[in-house]
């Protein structure tokens, strides 16, 4: 029994790091939730955390799969999330929306410009506040 617990301990930690390391710093629900717990070790545990694919490549499919269903919100904060990690620039994030309006539809296409000139209005902000508080700090 205490193997059994002890493995849990371990996929919950790396579930933990997989959410962080995809979402950055982001409150969970309590261990002991159930859809928590599915969440944290089985989606990011057993799925993200996988080696054959990159995040950066998971989250592509995810974006993907979010723009086809009309989930614009959620696409939105993937798109912020690629910037702000690093995983895209602002031009490839142009390239993924320009990708995505073709297959999706240009019915839909409107907001998913939309979540994206709102995500690299975002991160230029945090990045222009970043920039001038180096110099504030520099001199």
């Amino acid at each position: 029994m205490s193997d059994d617990t002890s493995g849990k301990s371990e996929r919950r930690a790396l579930g933990e790091k997989t959410v962080r390391e995809v979402y950055g710093e982001l409150p969970l629900l309590p261990e002991g939730h159930v859809y928590g717990d599915a969440l944290v070790e089985q989606l990011f545990a057993e799925v993200w955390a996988r080696p054959a694919l990159d995040i950066p490549s998971r989250r592509l499919l995810v974006m993907g799969v979010l723009a086809a269903q009309g989930r614009f919100e959620q696409l939105g904060f993937q798109f912020q999330r690629v910037l702000t990690a690093g995983e895209l620039t602002a031009e490839q994030l142009d390239e993924v929306v320009l990708q995505l309006t073709h297959y999706v539809g240009w019915g839909m296409s409107q907001s998913i410009v939309t979540e994206a000139e709102k995500a690299k209005a975002a991160n230029a902000q945090t990045t222009d506040t970043k920039t001038t508080d180096t110099k504030t700090t520099d001199t």
